[in-house]
Order: C-alpha cells, then sequence, then structure tokens
C-alpha cells in the first residue's frame, strides 16, 4: 500500500502464544493504523488455525481500539453478485471445531458476553 508511510515492523507475544504474523504500522492519511494478515505471511494459516485469541490479545496490547476484517465469501442469493461489497451488522457464529478454542474464558474464569450488537455503530 504506497499510502501507508512511517512503517514498522513489530512482534508480539501474548499468554495464547504468537499472533499470525507480525504486525505492520504505519501512517494512512494522518492515521496510526496496523495491518495483521490473519492467516499469515504466504497464507500458512487454515481458517480453524488461526491463531484468534493471540491475534486479539496482541491488538488489545498494541492499543488498537477498532478492527476492520475483510473476508472473501459467496452468496447464494442473486441479488449479491461477484465483486458486490457487503457490510453486515449482525452475525450466524457457527465455528464448531474441535481443535480450537472458542473463548478467552475457562480454567476459573467466567463471563457472559452479549453478543446482540457485534458490530461497532461508528464503524
Amino acid at each position: 500500500m504506497p499510502e501507508l508511510k512511517d512503517i514498522e515492523e513489530v512482534e508480539v507475544d501474548t499468554p495464547f502464544g504468537s499472533p499470525s504474523d507480525a504486525f505492520i504500522i504505519g501512517t494512512l492519511e494522518n492515521e496510526r493504523v496496523a495491518f495483521l494478515p490473519r492467516h499469515g505471511r504466504g497464507h500458512r494459516f487454515t481458517p480453524t488455525e488461526v491463531p484468534f485469541r493471540a491475534n486479539i490479545y496482541a491488538m488489545k496490547l498494541l492499543g488498537i481500539e477498532r478492527i476492520l476484517s475483510a473476508s472473501a465469501v459467496g452468496s447464494l442469493q442473486e441479488k449479491y453478485a461477484p465483486l458486490d461489497m457487503v457490510i453486515p451488522d449482525q452475525f450466524f457464529e457457527r465455528t464448531r471445531a474441535r481443535a480450537r478454542e472458542s473463548t478467552f474464558f475457562g480454567d476459573g474464569i467466567v463471563g457472559h458476553i452479549t453478543f446482540a450488537y457485534p458490530v461497532c455503530r461508528d464503524l
């Protein structure tokens, strides 16, 4: 991204292991931004292997307040054509992989988190 200036790479260690990759941090239109390749450089993590807890924890450590995530998916609805962009405001969470943790809680820590409004209205 040629518009990204003052670029630095930052590696972060977390209690949940290493994030997917080093963060690329820079300035874009006078705003500090960070980029993390979710699947790692070279796309080395499958969706169920992405260390999402390490990724999110590292973002918190870096002071990141909002996350934008892009996904390439298809639709079975004809009203959505290839190259259309859709911004959801609700989700159906259907991740059910036994080999992957699904929460930050457990081991004596219990939390109840609402998922009623999962998308930041400001963004």
